[in-house]
C-alpha cells in the first residue's frame, strides 16, 4: 500500500508540475476571456416571453428552432438538493481546487497507464472552459493534447477572474443536454415540467445522471440517479432503483419541443416579438382584457354550438394612442384552424361599411342625417349587367331618413348613395382609410357599400378608430416604434354627425328593437354586418376611449347557419365594452365648429320630429310634402324590367334560380309576339338574345312595350341579375 501511494504521490507531484508549466506556457495563446457579466448578457433564448403594459406574462413563443435554451437562471432560482447531486456526480472538489482538480488528473492518467476505468478529471470550471471557447468543445472523437492543455489553462483563468457562484451558475445555464435542450432550466421546463427551485430529490439526481451522459438509456439514468440518492443519503421509497428507472422513462417520453409557458395571445406574439430583443419583451396588451376577450369569443361560441361556427377574432384599440390592448386571432382549441390570424385574414365586411359611404355623402353635401332617402326595389345598370340590392329581411320601407337607413343598415339607400357618389370616390376614400382593397373599383362596382371587398379585422377596425377621432387617421404601429403620422380623411362634422348615428339606439330601433344587445350604459357607435350567404358576421364600433372590433364565422369559408352581426359578434363586442367602461362612463363627443341642432318634422308623421344635427348651410326644418312623398305602391304599366335593362346568365347558378320578373298592372304579358300568361306578376326562364316585352290590357291594348337584352351561352347556364345580394345588418 505504502508502495502504491508513493506511485501515485509521485505521479500526482509530476504531473502537476509539468501542468503547471505548459499552462503557463500555453496561457499566453488562449482567446481573451469574457467576464461573467458579458457572458450572461450574450445568453440567447429561443423561447420568447410576452409581457403585457403591466410586465404581466401572457404568452411564451419559440422563435429559434435550431436549439433550447431559456432565460438565465441564478443559483438562488435552483433547488439546493440538485446543486449537492450535480456537485456529487461532476465534481466533489468544486469548492477546493482552483480550476484543475490534480488529485483526479493524477488517478486518471495513473489508471489510463494501466487500462482502469474512472470517472475523469474534468472540472466543472473546466467544462465551462470548453463551453465558452468554441476552439475547446469536446469533438466526437475526444480531445487533443493540445485542447486538453488549453481547456485547463481556461480553467485557472477561469478561477483567477470569476467567483465560484459565478462559475457554477454559467455551467448550470450553458450545459448541453438531451438532444436540443441547453441548459438546466430549458430541461427542467421542458421535461420535468416545472422551474428549477422546484426540483425533488428524484428528479434531482435524474438531472445529474443527464448532465453526466445526456443520450443514456432510462435504465442507465435510473441506474446512475439511484446511486446519485445514495450517495446523498436521502431517504430511499424503495430498496430497489426501479421507482427511479421508471421515473427516468417518464422523463425521457417527454417532449422536448412542447410549449411552454403562458398561452394567451399566440398571434400578436408573432407580430411583435423580436429574436434579437431580450427574452421578456413588453407589449402593449391589457392582460384582463385580453383573457377576458378570449373568454368571451370561447364562451359565445359555445352559446352557438350547432349552427356550424367555430373561429373568431377580436381586436382592441386604443382611439387616442393606437395601442392594440387585445389581439385574439382564433377560437384556438375550438378551431381547426387554430394557426389562421383572424384579425389579419381578408373577409367579406357586410353592412360595416356603409357608414364611410354616408360620411362621404353627408360630407359632400349630397344628403344630410334628415334627408329622405328611397328604400324600394331599384334596377341599377352596371357593366356585368343589372344591379339589384336588396334587403336582409326582403322587405323595403319606402321614403325613409338617411339617420334610419343607416341605423337599420338598408342596402338600397346605401347602394343609391354609392352611386351618386361613384363606385370610384368610393374606392378611393375606403383606401385613404387604410382598407387596402385588393382590386380596382370596377372590379366592385356599386356593391361596394355593402361589403363585397375583401379586408382584415385589423384594417376595418383602425378604420372605425379613424370615425372615432373625428375623421383623423393613423396607421396602428404594432411594436411601439413611435407615434406615426397622422391626416385627415374625413370631415369633421360628418364623422361626428355618423358616430351620433350609430349611437342613436331609436335610429337602429325598426330593425333592431330598444333592448338589443347593441345599447350601451354611456356613448357608444357601433355597426353590425353580415357577409353573403352568412359567411362572415360583424360588429364594429366604438366609445369615447376604445374601438372593439369582432369577426365570427369559419376560418374554412364554410357558411354559418342563422347566424346574424346581432346574434354572432354582438354579444361579445357588448362585453368587452361593459368591461372597459365598468368604472367610467363613456361620453359623447363633443360637436366640432360649423355644425348646428335643428329640430325637424316630416310629413304624415312618417318619423318622430327630432332635433338633428347639420353642417351649417345644408340644415332643414320640414322635409317634402305628403303629395311628394308617393310610396310607388301604385304601378303604372311595366314597372320590372325597366327598358334598355340588361341581364347576365351566371353559368354557376342552376336554371331554378335564374328566372325573370316582369310585375306591372295586371294584364296579358306578350314576350317577343308570343302570350305568355296573365297576371301582375310573371316569372320567366331567360333566353339568351334580345327581348321585347309587351303587357296588354283586357281590351288587347297595349299598355307599355319595353326591350332588355339577356345575354349568355345558352339557357343550360342559368340566368340571374348580376350581384342581386342583399348584406345583412
Amino acid at each position: 500500500m505504502r508502495s502504491k501511494r508513493r506511485r501515485g504521490g509521485f505521479v500526482s507531484s509530476a504531473l502537476a508540475l509539468a501542468l503547471s508549466l505548459t499552462l503557463a506556457w500555453a496561457a499566453p495563446a488562449q482567446a481573451q476571456l469574457p467576464s461573467y457579466s458579458e457572458l450572461r448578457a450574450a445568453h440567447r433564448v429561443s423561447d420568447f416571453i410576452l409581457l403585457d403594459r403591466r410586465g404581466e406574462p401572457l404568452q411564451t413563443l419559440r422563435l429559434d428552432h435550431s436549439r433550447r435554451a431559456l432565460e438565465w437562471v441564478g443559483l438562488e432560482q435552483v433547488s439546493l438538493q440538485l446543486l449537492h447531486a450535480l456537485l456529487l456526480g461532476e465534481d466533489r472538489r468544486f469548492y477546493e481546487h482552483s480550476g484543475v482538480d490534480w488529485s483526479a488528473a493524477a488517478s486518471s492518467a495513473w489508471a489510463n497507464l494501466w487500462n482502469r476505468r474512472t470517472r475523469g478529471a474534468s472540472t466543472i470550471t473546466m467544462q465551462l472552459a470548453g463551453l465558452i471557447d468554441a476552439d475547446l468543445s469536446r469533438p466526437s472523437g475526444g480531445r487533443s493534447v493540445g485542447q486538453k492543455l488549453g481547456q485547463a489553462a481556461l480553467a485557472l483563468r477561469l478561477e483567477r477572474t470569476w467567483s465560484k457562484a459565478q462559475i457554477l451558475e454559467a455551467y448550470l445555464n450553458l450545459v448541453p443536454l438531451r438532444g436540443e435542450l441547453l441548459g438546466l432550466n430549458a430541461l427542467s421546463q421542458t421535461l420535468l415540467g416545472k422551474h428549477p427551485d422546484g426540483l425533488s430529490a428524484e428528479e434531482s439526481v435524474l438531472v445529474a445522471a443527464m448532465v453526466r451522459s445526456p443520450n443514456a438509456s432510462a435504465v442507465q439514468l435510473g441506474q446512475r440517479a439511484c446511486g446519485l440518492l445514495q450517495q446523498m443519503k436521502a431517504p430511499l421509497k424503495s430498496s430497489s432503483c426501479e421507482p427511479l428507472i421508471g421515473q427516468a422513462q417518464a422523463l425521457l417520453a417527454q417532449r422536448p419541443g412542447r410549449a411552454l409557458g403562458e398561452s394567451w395571445a399566440p398571434h400578436f406574439a408573432r407580430q411583435v416579438l423580436r429574436s434579437d430583443g431580450p427574452a421578456r419583451q413588453r407589449s402593449s396588451l391589457d392582460a384582463g382584457l385580453q383573457r377576458l376577450a378570449v373568454s368571451l369569443l370561447k364562451t359565445q361560441l359555445a352559446e352557438l354550438s350547432g349552427r356550424n361556427v367555430e373561429d373568431g377574432a377580436v381586436l382592441v384599440l386604443d382611439n387616442a394612442t393606437g395601442a392594440v390592448l387585445a389581439w385574439v386571432g382564433s377560437s384556438g382549441s375550438l378551431s381547426a384552424a387554430a394557426e389562421v390570424d383572424g384579425v389579419l385574414a381578408r373577409r367579406q365586411p357586410g353592412s360595416t361599411l356603409k357608414p364611410f359611404v354616408y360620411a362621404q355623402a353627408i360630407e359632400k353635401r349630397l344628403i344630410t342625417a334628415a334627408s329622405l332617402l328611397d328604400d324600394s326595389p331599384a334596377q341599377i345598370s352596371t357593366p356585368a349587367g343589372l344591379y339589384l340590392p336588396q334587403n336582409y329581411d326582403k322587405e323595403f320601407k319606402g321614403y325613409v331618413s338617411a339617420r334610419s337607413a343607416l341605423g337599420n343598415s338598408l342596402n338600397v339607400p346605401a347602394v343609391r348613395l354609392t352611386a351618386m357618389l361613384g363606385a370610384d370616390p368610393v374606392f378611393e376614400r375606403f383606401n385613404a382609410l387604410g382598407l387596402a382593397l385588393p382590386h380596382t373599383s370596377g372590379f366592385y362596382g356599386l356593391s361596394l357599400a355593402l361589403g363585397s371587398s375583401d379586408l382584415s379585422l385589423l384594417a376595418l377596425s383602425n378604420a372605425y378608430r379613424t370615425l372615432a377621432n373625428g375623421g383623423v387617421y393613423q396607421a396602428l404601429d404594432l411594436k411601439d416604434r413611435g407615434k406615426q403620422d397622422s391626416r385627415r380623411v374625413i370631415d369633421a362634422r360628418a364623422a361626428f354627425i355618423v358616430s351620433d348615428i350609430l349611437a342613436d339606439n331609436n335610429a337602429r330601433a325598426r330593425s333592431f328593437g330598444l333592448d338589443s344587445v347593441l345599447a350601451t350604459r354611456g356613448f357608444a357607435a357601433v355597426k353590425t354586418g353580415t357577409s353573403k350567404d352568412m359567411r362572415d358576421n360583424w360588429c364594429m364600433g366604438y366609445s369615447s376611449r376604445y374601438t372593439v372590433g369582432v369577426w365570427v364565422g369559419n376560418a374554412s369559408g364554410e357558411a354559418m347557419h342563422g347566424v346574424s352581426g346581432i346574434s354572432g359578434a354582438a354579444p361579445i363586442w357588448a362585453g368587452l365594452m361593459r368591461y372597459l367602461h365598468q368604472d367610467l362612463v363613456s361620453t359623447p363627443p363633443v360637436a366640432p365648429p360649423g355644425l348646428l341642432a335643428q329640430r325637424v318634422e316630416y310629413p304624415d308623421q312618417r318619423e318622430p320630429a327630432r332635433q338633428e344635427w347639420f353642417i351649417k348651410g345644408t340644415e332643414q326644418t320640414r322635409l317634402l310634402a305628403s303629395a311628394q312623398m308617393q310610396d310607388k305602391t301604385v304601378l303604372q304599366g311595366i314597372s320590372s324590367p325597366r327598358d334598355g335593362s340588361i341581364f347576365a346568365l351566371d353559368p354557376d347558378m342552376p336554371p331554378q334560380a335564374q328566372r325573370i320578373r316582369f310585375e306591372g298592372e295586371s294584364g296579358l304579358w306578350v314576350l317577343d309576339d308570343k302570350p305568355l300568361g296573365r297576371g301582375k306578376r310573371y316569372s320567366w326562364a331567360p333566353w339568351p338574345g334580345r327581348h321585347q316585352l309587351q303587357l296588354m290590357d283586357e281590351r288587347g291594348q297595349l299598355k307599355q312595350a319595353v326591350s332588355f337584352e339577356v345575354r349568355g351561352a345558352s339557357l343550360k347556364s342559368a340566368a340571374k341579375p348580376a350581384s342581386a345580394r342583399a348584406a345583412a345588418p
